[in-house]
Parts: C-alpha cells; structure tokens; sequence
C-alpha cells in the first residue's frame, strides 16, 4: 500500500506515520509519503525515529499546491488527509487562512483524486476532521448523522471540508471516509494547546491562563488511540461513512488544570483566570457506538496514566518544546482545547 500523508509532520499526523513504519509484520512493506508544508506546528523533529527507514519519503510542500498535488496523488493508492489550521484561537484573528488551507486545500485533493480516477485505479481518502463541527451540546452525545452546527471559524472551515469530502463519495463515487474525533493528547503536541501549554508553563514554574470559569467541558482521547482508530477506518470503514472518534473521558478544563497541577508540582495560585473566548462552546461529546460496534475499536488508555505519561515526556523532553515555546511567546495566546 503506497499511502500519502498530509500534514505528517504535525501532531496526530507523525505519531500516524510513525504507526504506520512501526514493527507490525502486516504494514512492513507500507510505502508512506509525508507531504508538509512545516509551518509553525510542522516539525521534521517530529519524524526523526523513522527517518532513515526507506520506506518514507518527505516532500515540502503546501496541500493548494495544485501542481504538486496531482503528482503525488498518481503515484498512491490511499491517501490519509491531516493537513489543517487547527487552533481555534487563531480562527478567531485570522480566519482566512483557515478557510484556505481546510477547505481550498481539501479541494485540491479531492480535484486530483478525482483526475486520477480516470486511471481505473481505486484510490482510498481518509479525511481526519473534528468533533468541533457538531457545534456545542448541553447533556447527551452527537452520532454521526447529527446536522453540523459548527460556531467558531476553525469548526466552520471543517465542517466545509467534511461536506465537500462527502459530496465526492454521493457524486462521483469517490471512496472516500471521515473521522471526527475528539480533544487529543499526547507527546509531540505543538505548546499552544492546553496540555502542553499547561504543562510546559508549570514545569518552568509560572502560571496557567485558564479561561472564564473553567466549566468548559471536554472529552480527552490519546493521540495513539486515534491513530489505531484511523487505521481501523481506513482497512475497514465504509465508503462515504464518517465515523466518530472518542474516549469517553470527559473533564471540565478546571478539573483538567488541576490534574495537571498535581503532576506537575504546583498549586491552585498557578492558576490565572482570564476573560473568557469568544464563542467558546461550553461541550463537546461524541457517540463512538458506531466504530465500538462496527469495527471493534475500542480507546486504550486510561486518561489518569495517559496524562500522568504525556506530563513525563515533556519534562523529559525540554529541547523539544522549549525552542518552540521561545518562537510562540509573540504569537496568539493559546489557552483553551481546540482539537488537534
């Protein structure tokens, strides 16, 4: 299988590059081509275990590069689709740029799967989206047959993409199948987030910036969990199927501040409340019954061991993050949990 990865040098991308070129016996003969255009969250530190194994190459490159685009795409059989602006908070000040990259850049792909269909050969696209595009919910679960509802210009650039994506399948007969997961966690995670941020702040002994009261609430699923989850989709998902990815821990941002105040040594004076986001939605959760029952996936991290993990790898890990951090201190201030 020769599989294209966009935005494989990103979060959740490079820990599903580095799944795919790991020692499982059924994918070593994978074929990955990583295709990135390293900006800020991009980082070629992140693929640095596997990037002497032959079977991965990187190109630099930008998803709205059309030309490059329709190259790679000929030459892949599947191609699994990360690329995006994902902080909300950087929707908020600059919303073109996100309805460019997620919804211009999407298009692009589907314009060359769409040319290249004509070659008789099937090719699969796995389109990685957000439980974000559902909007916000009081009590319950969205399934995936919920209206998209999304209300920040990050959701709204997804939530796009997601319907274009799905467009394709209903009209062309495109194989094509999205995911819409959760809050993700994990080592690797770019310090704008609110794990990482948190945990890099109080591991340098200052404060946390929390937003409003706290009471925002949302469901926290480890990266490796969504990556195992992709993979499950994409050898045994539908066509034209989205399915939802969650892990079923949910936790009021307040709640989370203060686990992350235990690990890390500090007290509830860390914390600095600050005036709320615009727009923020106050919950997000998914109904994951559908992959549970029809592809037998199942999250495996408990979130209390998961974190405890993550806070270790960042204290174990300051060259990585502490360059990133002195190159983010005059970029928007990250501190609420947008999803990737």
């Amino acid at each position: 299988m020769r599989i294209l990865v966009t935005g494989g040098a990103g979060f959740i991308g490079s820990h599903f590059v580095r799944l795919l070129l790991g020692p499982e016996e059924s994918r070593h003969h994978t074929a990955v081509t990583v295709l990135d255009a390293l900006t800020y969250a991009g980082n070629l530190t992140n693929l640095a275990a596997v990037a002497d194994d032959p079977r991965l190459t990187f190109v630099h490159g930008d998803v709205r590069d059309r030309a490059k685009v329709f190259d790679l795409v000929e030459s892949h059989d599947t191609v699994v689709h990360f690329a995006a602006e994902s902080h909300v908070d950087r929707s908020l000040s600059n919303a073109s740029n996100f309805v460019s990259t997620n919804v211009q850049g999407t298009q692009t792909l589907l314009d060359a799967l769409l040319h290249h269909s004509a070659s008789g050969i099937d090719r699969t696209f796995l389109h990685v989206s957000t439980d974000e595009v559902y909007g916000s919910i009081e009590e319950g679960f969205w399934p995936e047959s919920h209206p998209l509802a999304p209300r920040s210009p990050y959701a709204a650039s997804k939530a796009a993409a997601d319907l274009i994506v799905l467009a394709h399948h209903h009209t062309y007969g495109l194989d094509v199948r999205v995911t819409r997961s959760s809050n993700n966690y994990g080592p690797y995670q770019y310090p704008e987030k609110i794990i990482p941020l948190f945990t890099t702040r109080l591991l340098d002994g200052g404060t946390v910036p929390l937003y409003g009261n706290g009471r925002n609430v949302r469901d926290w699923l480890h990266v490796e969990d969504h990556c195992l989850a992709l993979l499950r989709v994409l050898e045994n998902g539908r066509p034209g199927e989205v399915y939802n990815i969650g892990a079923e821990n949910e936790l009021s941002n307040l709640q989370l501040t203060r686990m992350l105040l235990s690990a890390c040594g500090a007290s509830s004076a860390s914390i600095e409340y600050v005036a709320d986001r615009k727009g923020h939605d106050l919950r997000y959760a998914v109904d994951i019954s559908k992959i549970r029952n029809e592809l037998r996936w199942t999250p495996r991290h408990a979130f209390a061991d998961g974190l405890a993990c993550t806070v270790a790898w960042y204290r174990d890990n300051r060259s990585w993050w502490e360059p990133l951090n002195a190159a983010n201190r005059g970029a928007v201030r990250g501190t609420a949990p947008a999803s990737r």
